[in-house]
């Protein structure tokens, strides 16, 4: 005889057929299911989330015994998952709720996650909760984070949603920064296109401006973005504060020159920006970039310190130039750009201590020049010439020689472009 099915038994396996049904959108599965069993409509699953589509823990909460790789999700969460349209619709006719979040979001938070128009579309319709809050204090416009979800974001928009809304969370985030961070230029424009603060804040009081200048740089792979390049220059033509200064007092330029990022420098100085602002540790851009180019392969540099020079940066102080060759002894064309700032500058013990036997051998012909020059002997009369004239343009200076009426190869000469020796 065949062993009689336990009640438990049966229930998971339906759930089981429910649950296949809906991830393969067969809607004439799920119409029998919901015709010919007493299952919950709302029944909760356990389903693979290995990515967090579904997810969203507040910050520092953990809930016990429950493995990150899955996720509670209703089956509206699942048809919005698995693109089941026909399905989800059926779910919706037959009364499904709309707004629960069994594992922190929402379907809705979910459309948006996984860029999913026609979804966003058809909860919309069915009364989904525009600005309803994640677990994690997000709402579905800052799920918004791909090109393909900018249709998400203006049907939301055009419903009601909040775009200056900040997170329910430690961040306090803006969707327009959510936007700048990640690098979406598209939605950026649509955000501001419908009145948001350009000059928005977080509760680390940076601008989308700030977030987008840090997160122009790839850390991992030390590549930079374009997109977020180009969502810099869209928020500078909107308004944006070049010289807003978040909690620690740095700017955009700072973050620039963290990552040696010498487009976004740039763009930023030819914007106005401040190059001798300091952070709350006295610090200014170039003595940011300074520390950072021996980790930064994929920067130019001396490019970088050339446009903070032209633009008015303050140069380091003498006594004290040894530290730039402790950094960027494996860079002699910064090295050069920075000694050619000055109209003298004499070197000392430290420097040669600085330089590595190995780096001074590599370089030999540079390095010599640089201690032939930085002597008890003046500059020539070249050189001299070119600092007087620089003195004159001061800030301006960048603009100004290319303005003179003297050969290319003397206007790059006044903008400090290497040469690959000093004399």
């Amino acid at each position: 005889m065949t062993k009689p099915v336990s009640r438990e038994e049966a229930e998971r396996k339906l759930k089981a057929r429910f649950l296949q049904a809906l991830q393969c959108d067969d809607v004439d599965e799920v119409q029998r299911i919901l015709h010919s069993t007493n299952i919950d409509i709302d029944t909760v699953f356990d389903v693979e989330d290995r990515s967090m589509t579904l997810a969203s823990y507040k910050q520092g909460y953990w809930l016990p015994g429950h493995k990150l790789e899955s996720s509670w999700a209703t089956g509206l969460h699942v048809c919005v998952m698995y693109d089941s349209l026909a399905s989800g619709l059926a779910l919706l006719e037959k009364g499904a709720a709309i707004n629960r979040k069994p594992n922190g979001k929402t379907p809705l938070h979910v459309a948006c996650e996984v860029s999913n128009g026609d979804f966003v579309t058809l909860l919309l319709s069915h009364g989904a909760r525009i600005n309803s809050i994640s677990l994690s204090g997000h709402t579905a416009l800052h799920c918004c984070i791909t090109k393909e979800s900018v249709e998400c974001a203006k049907q939301l928009i055009l419903k009601g949603a909040k775009v200056d809304w900040c997170s329910e969370n430690s961040e306090a985030e803006r969707p327009l920064h959510t936007a700048a961070r990640f690098g979406i230029p598209e939605l950026v424009g649509l955000y501001l296109t419908h009145g948001a603060d350009v000059n928005g804040t977080n509760v680390y009081k940076e601008t989308p401006l700030i977030t987008a200048a840090y997160w122009a740089l790839h850390m991992r792979d030390q590549v930079y973005s374009g997109q977020h390049h180009l969502v810099c220059r869209i928020l500078l033509d909107h308004g944006a504060d070049v010289n807003a200064q978040e909690v620690d007092d740095k700017v955009a330029l700072h973050k620039a020159a963290w990552n040696c990022d010498h487009v976004l420098t740039r763009m930023l100085l030819e914007a106005g920006a401040n190059a001798r602002i300091m952070d709350i540790n006295g610090c200014s851009p170039i003595q940011y970039l300074l520390k950072v180019t021996s980790v930064r392969p994929g920067g130019v540099p001396e490019l970088c310190i050339q446009l903070l020079l032209n633009h008015g940066a303050a140069r380091i102080y003498p006594p004290q130039f040894h530290k730039v060759l402790q950094s960027c002894h494996e860079y002699p064309r910064v090295v050069e750009v920075m000694v050619n700032s000055y109209e003298h500058i004499k070197s000392t013990r430290k420097w040669k201590t600085a330089i590595p036997d190995d780096i001074y051998k590599r370089h030999q012909d540079f390095y010599d020049s640089l201690f032939a020059v930085c002597s008890d002997r003046p500059r020539t009369l070249m050189h001299l010439a070119r600092c007087a004239i620089r003195a004159q343009l001061g800030s301006r200076c960048h603009a100004g020689v290319w303005s003179l009426p003297v050969p290319l190869s003397m206007q790059r000469y006044l903008l400090l472009v290497p040469e690959g020796i000093i004399y």
